[in-house]
């Protein structure tokens, strides 16, 4: 029960945090830099114990699950910020937000994000949600002399307050029906319970409530426009990612592992946020001016799709759902990506027109936004075309015919908004004809993320193996 192993990588980035936090105090601003690079340590180390942890089982007194579902969720949220940090560090440098707070407040919210990906208590759970979460709402904040980004924060934190109140008050019922806090507990308990005993009941309806704020699904999806747009781009790029696979990994952990004996009641709440959350994402975005509202709005939509897989209620449809997560983050990191590049001093590349002419002003680069829109439109060989299939195909096998046909016409409809794009970059004329200049591991790195939505389709089959590996005895 004291085994500490799998929670090495996390007490690694807490020591790693408050050790970015005295170095600022002590060093120079010319050797601001070194923060940075700290960061990055603690994230290579981060990745590098989980990957050679090998205990598997239930550790410090029930809190904390050592699994492969905690192993791979962590390896893969350290990579992503890796990648947030790498895109953002001349952003956050020409924009006076390269400070210690930057660097310690993402890795605290890491840190939550692992908590939560391995938590097998609900008050480990709801501790790394909310360490994640104020974490996420101080950096939103962090540009002081922004009232765009002040309103941004504001929204969030209390629309983030309420939503953790529902999920803390649906916990409280559930241990009232159960009598455990402990999820496997809970989960061997609900079968003893009297059919439709209310307590459980009203208690999976504010959990769930609570869970889709988190996703970012409708109704409870206000925040995400206007955080993704009132918050700095880098912090709307960590914002949009690594969090996604968290709230996944809550999905898992709450309602699949916990709350199974309830499928007939949270599939049916959850085929109502699927069907809202593509429906609103997708019709809303296309009547969008702003890049980053308009993919705020596709991150809704998408949420939408991912929920497909969770509401087949099957192994194979969780699998799906994991490799959508993966998948979508992967797209969403590309596009910010180039809008960050596309950014300078004194300029937020955030408007659709900003767009236009790319094609003209570098062809390489309007390629690699060509594929990440591709991508999340779903076309074919991309490996978002994969990603929707796996989780449509997961609603078929489950019955639910009406619901993918549903998603297969907003998917049609979706792919208009970013066909414009595409349009905007190669049909016409640039307004801006500045040179993009950025740093050779930006380049590179942006240049990967995009060769990626096309290089991982041969291994779909491959990679859902591994999603469907991960899952184990959850699915």
């Amino acid at each position: 029960m004291l085994h500490i192993g799998p929670v090495l990588p996390e007490i690694l980035l807490l020591v790693m945090a408050c050790a970015v936090l005295l170095a600022e105090v002590f060093l120079p601003p010319r050797r601001a830099t070194l923060l940075y690079w700290l960061s990055q340590m603690a994230l290579v180390g981060a990745a590098f114990l989980t990957a050679h942890e090998r205990f598997d089982g239930v550790i410090m007194h029930g809190m904390f699950v050592a699994d492969r579902l905690t192993r791979v969720l962590e390896e893969f949220i350290c990579l992503l910020t890796i990648i947030v940090l790498a895109y953002s560090r001349d952003y956050i440098a020409e924009r006076g937000l390269f400070k210690g707070e930057y660097f310690v407040l993402g890795l605290l919210a890491v840190v939550g994000m692992c908590v939560m990906v391995g938590a097998a208590h609900f008050i480990a759970l709801y501790l790394g949600l909310e360490l994640m979460s104020l974490s996420l709402y101080a950096m939103v904040a962090l540009e002081r002399d922004s009232s765009r980004a002040s309103e941004a924060a504001m929204k969030y934190f209390v629309l983030g307050a309420l939503a953790s109140g529902l999920l803390l008050y649906g916990l409280s019922m559930l241990y009232g029906a159960t009598g455990s806090l402990e999820i496997a507990t809970v989960a061997r308990a609900l079968p003893t319970l009297a059919p439709g005993n209310l307590v459980a009941t009203v208690g999976l309806v504010f959990v769930v409530a609570g869970l889709a704020f988190k996703l970012g699904a409708v109704p409870f999806h206000m925040w995400i426009p206007d955080v993704y747009e009132g918050a700095p781009t880098s912090v709307t790029l960590f914002v949009g990612a690594a969090p996604k696979i968290a709230a996944f990994a809550l999905f898992m952990r709450l309602l699949i592992a916990g709350l199974h004996g309830l499928v007939a009641s949270w599939q049916d709440m959850l085929v109502l946020l699927s069907v809202l959350s593509m429906a609103i994402g997708n019709m809303v975005a296309i009547a969008q001016t702003n890049t980053k509202r308009m993919l705020a709005y596709s991150t809704i939509a998408h949420m939408g799709f991912l929920l497909l897989g969770i509401v087949s209620a099957r192994s194979s449809g969780y699998a799906a759902a994991m490799f959508y997560a993966i998948v979508y983050t992967l797209m969403t990191l590309g596009g910010f990506g180039v809008i960050i590049l596309m950014s300078r001093r004194g300029f937020e590349a955030d408007r659709l027109e900003d767009l236009k002419g790319l094609h003209q002003r570098s062809p390489w680069y309007a390629f690699m936004m060509l594929l990440f829109m591709f991508a999340m439109a779903g076309i074919p060989p991309t490996i978002g075309f994969y990603a929707k299939l796996a989780v449509i195909g997961a609603a078929v096998g489950a019955g639910f015919y009406g619901l993918a046909i549903a998603a297969v016409v907003f998917s049609v409809i979706g792919a208009f908004y970013y066909l414009r794009i595409v349009k905007l970059m190669y049909f016409d004329a640039a307004t801006d004809k500045a040179p993009l200049r950025s740093a050779r591991d930006l380049r590179w790195i942006l240049s990967a993320n995009g060769a990626a939505m096309i290089a991982l389709a041969p291994w779909v089959g491959s990679l859902i193996s591994v999603c469907r590996a991960a899952l184990g005895g959850i699915g």
